[in-house]
């Protein structure tokens, strides 16, 4: 089951390398963020990136959630790690340094709470450009920011209107007891399946929860390979079942 109406969406033919960005790059609330998809829009998704920051497979993803739909959506992925995020070539570390700078930046810069605290007034700084005064939003979050997606509709949200994880890294079932709208889980081979079942089993929202059986953790961000046919069969349907989520609940 794809959980993908046929009506969703049209998605443009995937670019598997040198991808040439739709949107730019503007400052909201002091962050350089991609902005991408029409001014005309009335809904927005701020999109968390994964701990490699800006790629061309995560920003060609951005672009696809903005126009491939019926709905259009203004999308926002600012730069949490400010220019510096994990090197690629880190993953998986190789070196006792190497998984000693992974853990001190998980700690400190991709610390959620301190992402989380962030969040706020990036909403209300981008709402400056929405043609009413204010987006409808929904978040989406890559591994990394696929806990910072989680964590941002707990019981206090009042902010999104639904959110989604794609590949997410530290999958707490606890997390998903206090989600309070619709809810979608893209997991990977790689996550622990005991804890993706976990998370749904707590889930009391509307939710669409799947495992990419063939997928590597990261398929549909920095270390999707879309040079490979199956991968970027994959990364083009969980785009479709995102954006089919999307459009139900956003």
């Amino acid at each position: 089951m794809s959980g993908v109406s046929k009506a969703c969406c049209s998605i443009p033919p995937v670019v598997a390398k040198g991808y040439q960005a739709k949107g730019s790059y503007q400052t909201i609330n002091g962050l350089k963020t991609y902005v991408t998809g029409p001014e005309s829009a009335s809904k927005a998704i701020l999109v968390i990136y994964d701990i490699f920051g800006f790629f061309d497979q995560t920003i060609q993803g951005a672009d696809i959630l903005a126009t491939a739909n019926e709905q259009k959506y203004r999308v926002f992925m600012p730069d949490f790690f400010e220019g510096s995020p994990i090197p690629i070539e880190w993953y998986p570390p190789s070196t006792d340094e190497q998984k000693q700078k992974i853990g001190e930046f998980f700690s400190t810069k991709a610390a959620p709470p301190k992402t989380l605290a962030r969040i706020p007034e990036i909403v209300s700084d981008a709402n400056k450009l929405a043609p009413g005064g204010a987006f409808q939003w929904s978040i989406l979050g890559h591994c990394w920011g696929g806990k910072i997606a989680a964590l941002s509709v707990g019981v206090e949200n009042k902010t999104f209107r639904s959110a989604v994880q794609c590949h997410p890294a530290m999958v707490d079932p606890n997390d998903a007891k206090s989600i309070n709208v619709p809810f979608a889980s893209l997991a990977s081979k790689d996550e622990p399946a005991d804890d993706v079942a976990a998370f749904k089993a707590n889930l009391q929202v509307p939710n669409h929860v799947e495992t990419f059986p063939t997928q590597i953790h990261g398929w549909m961000a920095a270390r999707s390979d879309l040079e490979d046919p199956e991968v970027r069969k994959e990364y083009e349907r969980g785009y479709k079942t995102v954006l089919d989520f999307f459009h139900k609940h956003a």
